[in-house]
């Protein structure tokens, strides 16, 4: 299977689409789950996690990349070190 590369022009129609979305829907019930945005489809994804996201779209025949987002976070996931 063969994907395009992803562009920054993916990421920029992702979060568009994200920021659209959240202007017409309450995500409070979604606070804290991944959301997994496809950027040529509009469509969007909920799961606990991207990698449980990508394993049911898998098993769906899905496989485009995505975007993804920690709703209600201003990061996906943050790494630093031990204090």
């Amino acid at each position: 299977m063969k994907h395009s590369s992803w562009t920054e022009v993916d990421s920029r129609n992702a979060k568009r689409i994200w920021a659209e979305y959240q202007k017409q829907h309450d995500i409070t019930e979604r606070i804290g789950q991944t959301a997994g945005i496809d950027p040529k489809s509009g469509q969007i994804w909920f799961g606990d996690s991207a990698i449980e996201i990508v394993e049911r779209r898998r098993a769906e025949g899905l496989t485009s990349p995505l975007f993804f987002e920690r709703v209600g976070y201003a990061a996906y996931l943050w790494k630093g070190g031990r204090r």
